[in-house]
């Protein structure tokens, strides 16, 4: 397919880029980096595309697309393989605790070479786990190289930039808690300032002297400023220890992501009010595209959205069994409800503890078995004991599973399935 014939079939899905002009081939698209390779002739790892035409958009638009035109058939990465493919973060601390998560619902993950970037999750047949960037999971999602993945809801509001395709399928996870917050220098001219709202008033930020923000996230934080009237500010691109930049002269203010807030406190930085751009943890992320043409994805989704949804919901829950001496089940159960500790899911489960008599089998003791959270244990065996409970015995609850979970009818709805 030459060039021209690689216009004429893609014009329709693209708007004019008037900054393409070389071989008459000119595309708007909305990712930056849009890359357009043309080829004929077979196809081979040596291949080199005939054309090659690149288009860069504005630096507040970062992902990247990539079409290929081969033999005059676009290349449909969808369809292109069968496996399922998850990403996960490749290092650091989030990427410890997603793999310790999975663990703990019985979905370990086993990788032959660390070194290796693929690994496997044996309960789930014809499931790829590879090991990303955060950043390059959300844009793989975008672009089809992969079909779920597990990483910050910071990171792919950022990098997702309210794209359709993406369908956050959990979202609280538990793990990698943080916000995405403005901070600002105690001293000097911010000394008084406490809020978004008396930053945006502040008369020395005028279009010749704007705000100046350091800051990794070059999307949420312009939109964020936009949408809560501060007009003049400008952002710069930077990684690493940003509580640097108010002291060595070269920003006004961060955007950064924050936990406990101590690193801020000791670079002599403050949040202030209404600054927060939005509270994060760790979600499962899924392409709609996948979900809905992809065999086998929506099944995986699933299994795994059951699994999470089972251990986070018994995370930190207790089974407790007792004892109880009475006349009824109803008259056990009665004592038992009066204590408000000892609801459990649905209510607590009283059966007959049947022992032999005289010869005679005889019931005069019920089992009582109820949930109860970590917080409250103390308390309620306390209460139990109070009420005639004997023998009581604790053990860690690992998964609850519900008829049907919640999330899983909001993502069937959400794909109109």
């Amino acid at each position: 397919m030459s060039v021209s014939s690689a216009s004429l079939f893609l014009q329709p899905y693209f708007r004019q880029c008037p900054s393409l002009s070389p071989s008459g081939l000119s595309f708007f698209c909305p990712l930056s980096s849009f890359h357009i390779s043309v080829a004929s002739g077979p196809t081979t790892a040596t291949n080199k595309p005939a054309a090659a035409v690149t288009c860069c958009v504005s630096s507040s638009q970062q992902f990247e697309s990539h079409v290929s035109v081969v033999n005059g058939n676009i290349d449909n990465r969808i369809s292109e393989r069968d496996e399922i493919r998850l990403g996960l973060p490749s290092k650091g601390r989030m990427a410890a605790d997603t793999l310790d998560l999975l663990k703990d619902c019985q979905l370990s993950v086993k990788q032959v070479n660390p070194r290796q970037y693929v690994a496997q999750i044996p309960q789930l047949s014809n499931l790829e786990v590879w090991f990303q960037r955060p950043k390059d999971i959300v844009r793989k999602l975008l672009s089809g190289d992969l079909d779920l993945g597990i990483v910050g809801l910071d990171t792919v509001s950022e990098f997702g930039q309210g794209n359709e395709d993406l369908i956050i399928v959990h979202d609280a996870l538990d793990y990698g808690d943080c916000r995405l917050s403005l901070a600002i220098p105690k001293y000097g001219i911010f000394e008084n300032i406490n809020s978004l709202r008396e930053l945006a008033q502040m008369p020395q930020w005028t279009a010749e002297k704007p705000l100046r923000v350091a800051t990794g996230f070059t999307y949420l934080g312009p939109k964020f400023m936009k949408d809560n009237g501060l007009k003049h500010a400008v952002f710069s691109t930077a990684d690493g220890a940003l509580e640097a930049a108010p002291a060595m002269g070269i920003a006004d203010a961060i955007l950064d992501l924050v936990s406990s807030g101590t690193t801020l406190r000791e670079n002599n930085l403050k949040e202030i009010e209404g600054g927060v751009v939005l509270e994060s943890q760790a979600v499962l992320v899924a392409s709609r595209k996948s979900l809905i043409r992809r065999k086998g994805v929506l099944d995986a989704t699933h299994e795994i959205l059951e699994r999470l949804e089972a251990h986070l919901r018994a995370s930190g829950q207790f089974t407790v069994t007792a004892n109880m001496r009475g006349n009824s089940a109803e008259e056990v159960a009665e004592r038992i409800l009066s204590q408000t500790s000892f609801s459990g899911l649905q209510g607590p489960t009283v059966s007959p503890v049947f022992c032999k008599r005289d010869g005679k089998v005889t019931a005069d003791y019920y089992a009582i078995v109820i949930c109860v959270p970590k917080k409250a244990l103390y308390k309620s065996v306390q209460q139990l004991r109070a009420i005639g409970g004997s023998g009581v015995l604790i053990s860690p609850l690992t998964y609850i599973f519900d008829e049907e979970t919640p999330r899983w009818r909001e993502l069937l709805s959400n794909l109109g399935l």
